[in-house]
């Protein structure tokens, strides 16, 4: 079973960037603070972050964020 032991690519507080992808269409595309880096699972680090937009909290892959500026 693969273990995924690396460390998170996002600080709390930072600005990133949501790209969704093909399953993600109800999901607000847009600038986002990571407010926790969540544990995650065996593939992926996980992080809750705040819409910039709405203020809305949602959990979200690494895979799916880059780095934004804020604005």
């Amino acid at each position: 079973m693969p273990s995924n032991n690396a460390a998170h690519k996002f600080a709390v507080g930072e600005h990133v960037e949501f790209l969704p992808g093909p399953w993600d269409h109800n999901i607000p595309r847009g600038r986002y603070v990571i407010t926790v880096a969540l544990p995650g699972d065996d593939f992926d680090r996980t992080y809750r972050a705040r819409s910039a937009a709405d203020g809305t909290e949602r959990v979200f892959r690494e895979p799916q964020l880059r780095t934004g500026e804020p604005r």
